[in-house]
């Protein structure tokens, strides 16, 4: 395995400037996700560490060798690709053990690999087959398994599970999970999913627009988001925004037309022009109580081990979160109640207020 070193890397597609000017350790063995909505450059950035696109600017080192302007094959690194990339004319067995094929690994070596991979990924039974007898999410387990079975420096993923349906995308993120753990591979692993970026990475680097917006554990992230992006895009559902007004003479917060008193963390409120709140950092009440917003019921959503309930509270549609697998009977108005200790206050230029 190896670390990465990424340095002011720049890329840009006509106008556009996909990647801005990032800089990202990663050390060796760490396992790090790329999250972020479309558009937001990690896919460009995973394709340039690979060698796939030429960075206009900037410095990709994979341990202490300089690969910036490498070709593919001289990184060691596997990559797993959103649209498979099978060879068709090769069996499923063949398309795993490639890899280890060109490397001169002994036959009986890539059959006992090939089995032991295969198998974890639940295709076992499928490698006398070709690619265009599997359905889609039989062919992203082979792309991920030839990718895992050459023990590579670098492992890349460009969203693997994309294609597989809920079940098997959670036993193949338990798998990679696993081969993370064991090896201790160094991986950096692409998605728009927060949940996969959770649940794998060491540390989770959001990103928008081209840019870093936060790098951090994914409980770092979770609790400590450095803005009101990655405040919004991390959670499901998301931590609540809410405008917010304070009185420094009366040490106040105003909120949704509430105003609380703010006997904690007034030096970080008072700065504040927008506050977070959590969705499970919220209780919900059916007659009214003190420091609570007042709101109707607008849909309650039964989900099992917990439920989601969406209240109006003036203009604002806030999402509450109760444990539980009994949902609860609620009255059309209701009062929420924030845990004031939990908030999280943002300035004017939407950064966190710490």
């Amino acid at each position: 395995m190896a670390s990465i070193k990424i340095q002011k890397l720049v890329k840009t597609f006509g106008t556009v400037q996909a990647v801005a000017g990032i800089d990202l350790d990663m050390p060796d063995g760490e396992f790090v996700a790329l999250l972020g909505p479309s558009g937001c450059g990690k896919t460009t950035t995973l394709r340039m560490i690979a060698g796939l696109e030429v960075p206009d600017s900037g410095v990709i080192s994979i341990g202490d060798q300089d690969i910036t302007m490498s070709q593919p094959r001289d990184r060691d690194v596997a990559m797993v690709f959103q649209d498979y990339a099978l060879y068709p004319h090769m069996t499923i067995g063949e398309n795993i053990g490639y890899p280890l094929k060109v490397r001169g690994v002994n036959k009986a070596e890539i059959i006992r690999r090939v089995t032991d991979v295969a198998n974890q990924l639940q295709i076992g039974h499928l490698l006398e087959r070709r690619p265009a007898q599997l359905s889609g999410g039989q062919q992203q387990r082979t792309a991920l398994a030839r990718a895992v079975v050459h023990r590579a420096r670098v492992f890349l993923f460009d969203e693997p599970l994309s294609n597989l349906d809920a079940k098997l995308r959670l036993e193949a993120r338990a798998f990679l999970k696993y081969l993370q753990r064991e090896v201790g591979v160094t991986g950096v692993y692409v998605t728009h999913d927060q949940s996969e970026a959770m649940a794998l990475a060491d540390r989770i680097v959001v990103m928008s627009a081209g840019k870093i917006m936060q790098v951090g554990t994914p409980l770092e992230i979770y609790r400590q988001p450095a803005n009101q992006f990655v405040a919004a895009f991390i959670g499901s559902p998301p931590m609540n925004l809410l405008a917010a007004v304070s009185d420094e003479a009366a040490r106040t917060l105003s909120i949704a037309g509430h105003t609380f008193p703010m006997r904690e963390n007034f030096a970080q409120a008072s700065k504040a022009s927008v506050i977070g709140v959590r969705p499970e950092h919220l209780t919900i009440h059916t007659q009214p109580v003190e420091n609570g917003l007042v709101g109707k019921v607008y849909v309650t959503q039964p989900l099992g081990g917990e439920t989601l309930i969406l209240v109006h509270v003036g203009e604002n549609l806030i999402s509450v979160r109760v444990f539980g697998d009994d949902p609860p009977e609620l009255p059309e108005q209701v009062w929420l109640v924030p845990e004031l200790s939990r908030m999280h206050y943002f300035g004017e230029d939407g950064e966190r207020i710490s």
